[in-house]
């Protein structure tokens, strides 16, 4: 059986002041503000942490958006002419787009998975996001286990973009980080306080359900955090 062509857009958005409370609407939406768009596989609309990170603090104005579509056409028609991106752009004070194959994904968000229909690249930038539903009785070990792996991501070699997601306070997580290599990537996820952090919570039965996804991007564009994508 062929595999699904799936294309994954994410975009990344610090809303101006004023539009806070439309952000915060499409976030309570979810997938149901993206109803009826051509292609469109899988989608949620997300918060973020404090500055864009991965505490437990929530950032007002940071989000994301999350969408899967069934081929790299109908991912552009949405990138290039779709209202609900020029809506993100139109009021935020910087944005980010990023358009992406996946080259590996285990597990599933939702029962969703996302079709594997690339390479690992042998070089240029890779693209790695990782989410999971935390089990109630274990969001206390999770979130101690947390802050030593995300420090560690801030300062990894080879990131350029690392931002804490979630679709749900606490108990529904994500992390979506850009490379500059595969190989940077390996080095940091084999490594230090990730790797312990990995054990912990598969050891600790940590999760309901997780996805960790690797992917190769396609078209990046805008700014995140000072950071110019292109």
């Amino acid at each position: 059986m062929d595999r699904p062509d799936h294309v994954v857009v994410v975009l990344l958005a610090d809303l101006k002041p004023w539009a806070v409370p439309w952000g915060w609407w499409r976030v309570a939406r979810g997938q149901r503000s993206l109803q009826g768009l051509p292609g469109l596989v899988f989608a949620k609309a997300l918060g973020s942490g404090h500055e864009g990170g991965f505490g437990l603090r929530p950032s007002a104005s940071r989000q994301g958006l999350f969408a899967v579509f069934e081929g790299e056409d109908l991912a552009n028609e949405f990138v290039e002419r779709s209202p609900h991106v020029r809506a993100y752009r139109s009021r935020s004070r910087e944005s980010c787009v990023l358009k992406l194959r996946a080259t590996s994904c285990r597990g599933s968000w939702d029962g969703q998975q996302i079709g594997v229909t690339a390479a690992v690249p042998e070089e240029g930038p890779v693209v790695a996001l990782t989410r999971a539903s935390i089990r109630p009785r274990r969001v206390g070990a999770f979130w101690r286990q947390s802050p030593p792996s995300e420090a560690s991501l801030a300062r990894a070699q080879g990131c350029r973009l690392a931002v804490g997601l979630g679709e749900a306070p606490v108990l529904r997580q994500a992390t979506f980080s850009l490379w500059q290599s595969q190989s940077h990537m390996d080095t940091y996820a084999r490594s230090g306080a990730h790797l312990a952090a990995i054990h912990a919570a598969y050891d600790g039965r940590y999760f309901s359900e997780s996805m960790f996804v690797r992917f190769v991007p396609l078209y990046m564009q805008g700014q995140w955090k000072g950071v110019t994508l292109g």
